[in-house]
């Protein structure tokens, strides 16, 4: 589930090994280029976490950053 904290939607992925989180960055790095919107993100062995804010709008969470986490949801 995403959390709304310190202006950023927020989540913390959790996969049953490396090769599961990597395959899911990647899906989700294919997205990002397509929406022009990419998140910062770290990944230790099978865990990804990802904070979406928009940048150009004054680092806040704004619709392309929902819509972005609707795409993520969908690569899991």
């Amino acid at each position: 589930m995403w959390e709304e904290k310190n202006n950023t939607l927020y989540r913390k992925f959790e996969f049953k090994d490396f090769n599961e989180a990597f395959g899911f960055m990647t899906r989700v790095a294919l997205i990002a280029e397509k929406m022009d919107h990419h998140p910062t993100w770290t990944n230790t062995y099978n865990k990804v976490e990802i904070w979406l804010n928009t940048h150009d709008a004054g680092d806040i969470v704004t619709e392309k950053d929902k819509k972005m986490a609707n795409s993520i949801n969908n690569c899991l």
